[in-house]
């Protein structure tokens, strides 16, 4: 099972397991841009989401509009928490 230990800015050291990983990954590479569950795609991302943000990690939402044969509004997820990665395996 991945993992993955954060450091926050106020010396706070978490680790994440599974899929909380996985997703804290994505965020942490997708940068200020962050990520949309239409560009990754995955079970229950939102789920993941909500778990880090119990764990006390802010992640912003935004709406976008999104058009083809659904046209609609998806979420932007950006973590907005300072993290450090103090160890990962995979």
């Amino acid at each position: 099972m991945s993992s993955i230990t954060i450091q926050k800015s106020d010396g706070s050291r978490r680790t994440f397991t599974g899929r909380q990983a996985w997703m804290l990954r994505r965020l942490i590479d997708a940068g200020s841009t962050g990520i949309t569950l239409l560009e990754t795609p995955g079970p229950r991302c939102s789920h993941y989401i909500y778990m880090l943000r119990k764990a006390g990690l802010s992640i912003s939402t935004t709406s976008e509009p999104h058009a083809g044969a659904f046209p609609g509004m998806h979420g932007r997820y950006r973590l907005e928490t300072a993290v450090t990665v103090v160890a990962e395996a995979a």
